[in-house]
């Protein structure tokens, strides 16, 4: 049976982690065995990442509704619960949107929340 070498694939394999793990401090983008570690650690805190960035961005999202809502007079959780009793179906990215680049369409929203929380209360 014929003598296999191997050094080709794992040449491959090498180059394939260190060209992953360019970019990382010290060691741990020229050495492989450092560099598979990195690697596998980065690959944790990207993976934990993706779900932690979309905590950061509803996080965002609410903050700016906040902020615009308190211009006319509301708080947040009013403002949320108003949305539900006017039955205006919008998710809080774009409310957020339009509290920053659209102030005039965004007091018209506000209007109707409070229209609805006012009819709320004399009911």
């Amino acid at each position: 049976m014929a003598h296999v070498k191997r050094g080709v694939t794992t040449h491959a394999r090498h180059k394939k982690v260190i060209k992953a793990s360019k970019g990382f401090r010290g060691r741990t983008k020229n050495t492989f065995r450092a560099a598979v570690q990195r690697l596998e650690k980065s690959m944790q805190y990207a993976y934990r990442d993706r779900r932690v960035k979309k905590r950061n961005f509803r996080a965002l999202w609410i903050q700016r509704i906040n902020a615009g809502v308190r211009e006319h007079g509301l708080v947040y959780s009013q403002f949320i619960n108003g949305l539900k009793l006017a039955n205006i179906d919008m998710d809080r990215k774009v409310l957020s949107d339009i509290a920053a680049l659209e102030p005039a369409s965004f007091k018209a929203i506000v209007d109707q929340v409070k229209k609805a929380l006012d009819s709320k209360k004399s009911a």
